[in-house]
């Protein structure tokens, strides 16, 4: 049990959640710099590419990649001279890997529908909501006192900074409790030896992967007919932009 300066004993399941938060929001911080080179890259075979198109590349990417991560790791515990303890170090390192593809994803959902993401609580809103599914669609429109479908449009871009600062509160807690028990599961999984941890590993992340994708769609609804701020045959400034 951890201690706190001021207010005592700290509960060690508060301190695991505190931990998973912070990964969190270092995953968000780092992918908010790369969500127009994602945009960039999921256009790059096609420069004319619908907002349509472009979103079905992005998830193909998301889920291809977050796949990819998990069977890798999970492989490690079949290979010769591995043992398990190298197994659950690179596990807990993919957890970071997951947060930040998972990041970066909803946050290249948003920018394609024009949703803003310049706002650390906007950005905190999309990616835990879209993490969470059904859970985090129910409790955002509930806190925001909206209703209607695509919560990303009707709530993120329209309610208070600080009533977002509500709702992601009680994300965080559904957050802590959903993503770090489906996680140990996982981890757990991916040190099982004979190849079986790749397979558990991939299978796992991509169930969450196709189930990030579906609440992606139900945040944000049917993809735009042109580029924010463009004419449909014109590319997006954001994809020329440095850095």
């Amino acid at each position: 049990m951890a201690t706190d300066a001021h207010d005592g004993p700290v509960p060690d399941a508060d301190v695991r959640g505190q931990r998973v938060l912070d990964l969190l929001d270092r995953a968000i911080d780092s992918q908010s710099q790369l969500v127009r080179k994602n945009i960039a890259r999921a256009r790059q075979r096609n420069p004319e590419a619908t907002p349509a198109q472009v979103i079905r590349n992005l998830e193909r990417m998301y889920v291809s990649a977050l796949t990819g991560t998990g069977a890798a790791v999970g492989g490690t515990a079949a290979a010769p001279g591995v043992g398990t303890g190298v197994a659950l170090a690179l596990s807990a390192g993919e957890a970071l890997s997951s947060l930040e593809l998972s990041a970066l994803f909803a946050l290249s959902l948003a920018e394609v529908h024009g949703v803003p993401i310049d706002e650390v609580e906007h950005r905190r809103t999309i990616v835990m909501g879209i993490m969470l599914g059904g859970t985090g669609s129910t409790t955002i429109t509930k806190v925001a006192e909206r209703t209607g479908q695509h919560w990303g449009r009707q709530v993120v871009a329209k309610v208070p900074v600080e009533t977002l600062r509500q709702i992601n509160k009680i994300l965080g807690k559904n957050f802590v409790t959903k993503y770090g028990t489906k996680q140990g599961i996982i981890v757990l999984g991916r040190v099982a030896p004979f190849g079986i941890g790749a397979v558990i590993g991939g299978g796992a992340n991509a169930a969450m992967a196709t189930l990030a994708v579906r609440a992606g769609r139900r945040a944000f609804g049917p993809s735009p007919t042109s580029w924010p701020g463009q004419t449909c045959s014109t590319p997006p400034t954001s994809e020329h932009t440095p850095g």
